[in-house]
């Protein structure tokens, strides 16, 4: 007799980029797929002095349960680094400690989402939220999105449309798979909208201090007049993805529902981990260590986009982001993506389709890259490789 899964089970699908990497670990394969940071800026040296300092001094602590909430001074100082960077007003009783950023997506699923309620995201959006979201039965409508953000217009008359809907997803910083980032004033117009409708925003926000070019703007929660507004943040991309520790931050009475969620799924996230970043940022500059990290970021950007100029057909257009880890191409609408795909995997090069990147639309003529985990030579012969390849679906 077959088991009986969950309906919700049958809904999801294994994301394509967590199936490409496991293609391409192998060595002679050039992947621009996945969202990898560059592992050889790991701080290792001294991610071993604080492990060491830790277990010497509080090895006790650092191993036993912890609260759910989160280790308070890591949490002093998300809240303290947050209202620096991006204009917020927090404290520590405003942020909650989850295991990466993809589980305050989760979270934000489980508090909101019931079977047939609406989710509203940008168009394309961050496959492994929309993943997230799908388990808890919901509905997407793409909003129409351009360089500069969201359609507010689009979105307000949607919102109109569709009053069951429950949440705005966005990620104004450095878009996953776009690159792109919002301007100021759809940032102020969606914390209008969100008061205006009582419709709670989950700013997803991984990108935002890996900025190499152009000007830092107040985030979404700056311009939030009523609590509307959730934030999530990671460490994962400024310092070291393998630790799994993210963050939400919101008014408190929100806070409470997600801790009493999070409780259910894990209890709360690794205590070891918080511990040792705590350390590290006690005792080392992230701010120096940021500061490597874009220098690199630029130089394999500006690498792959001249690499593009040279390589690809003169009709494919592509972004220019001013910070974050990828590039976004568009073909020509003649141009189907999928076969070119499987032909760039024979030539050992992966990049991830556009279309899974759209909850309700098709798109088959555009794909993303990521920049930031290829040495520069692999860049240049997986860009070469790409474009001999495109060459042979022109026109």
């Amino acid at each position: 007799m077959p088991l009986k899964f969950a309906n919700r089970v049958n809904e999801i699908q294994s994301s394509e980029v967590r199936e490409l990497l496991k293609l391409t670990e192998q060595p002679d394969f050039i992947s621009f797929a996945g969202g990898l940071p560059a592992p050889e800026l790991f701080p290792i040296e001294e991610i071993r002095q604080v492990n060491e300092w830790l277990l010497k001094e509080d090895g006790q602590a650092a191993l036993q349960y912890s609260t759910t909430e989160g280790f308070e001074p890591l949490r002093a100082w998300i809240a303290q680094r947050m209202n620096q960077k991006l204009q917020t007003n927090f404290d520590p009783d405003n942020i909650l400690i989850t295991s990466g950023s993809q589980q305050a997506i989760d979270l934000t699923g489980k508090i909101f989402l019931d079977e047939g309620d609406v989710v509203f995201c940008e168009s394309p959006t961050y496959l492994a939220a929309l993943n997230a979201f799908r388990a808890y039965g919901c509905q997407f409508v793409e909003i129409a999105t351009d360089e500069n953000g969201m359609d507010m217009e689009d979105l307000e008359a949607e919102i109109k449309q569709y009053p069951q809907a429950k949440l705005i997803y966005v990620i104004p910083e450095f878009q996953n798979p776009t690159g792109l980032s919002w301007n100021l004033e759809r940032r102020q117009e969606l914390a209008k909208l969100s008061e205006q409708y009582q419709l709670p925003v989950l700013e997803d926000n991984p990108y935002g201090e890996l900025r190499f070019e152009g000007e830092d703007l107040p985030s979404i929660r700056h311009f939030d007049q009523s609590g509307t507004i959730i934030c999530t943040g990671t460490f994962s991309k400024i310092f070291c993805p393998g630790y799994r520790i993210g963050w939400i931050a919101g008014d408190k009475e929100i806070l409470k529902k997600y801790t009493i969620m999070k409780q259910g799924t894990d209890l709360h996230s690794n205590t070891k981990a918080q511990r040792e970043i705590a350390l590290y940022l006690e005792h080392f500059s992230i701010d120096k260590h940021i500061a490597t990290i874009r220098d690199l970021y630029l130089h394999r950007r500006n690498l792959m986009l001249a690499a593009i100029e040279q390589y690809f057909p003169k009709e494919v257009q592509y972004t220019r982001p001013e910070g974050g880890l990828f590039v976004w191409v568009t073909l020509p609408e003649y141009m189907d993506v999928r076969p070119i795909a499987q032909e760039c995997l024979a030539e050992k090069v992966a990049f991830v389709s556009g279309e899974t990147f759209y909850p309700t639309s098709e798109n088959h003529h555009t794909f993303r890259l990521n920049f930031s985990s290829m040495p520069d030579e692999r860049i240049k012969i997986g860009i070469e490789k790409l474009g001999r390849v495109l060459y042979n679906y022109t026109k």
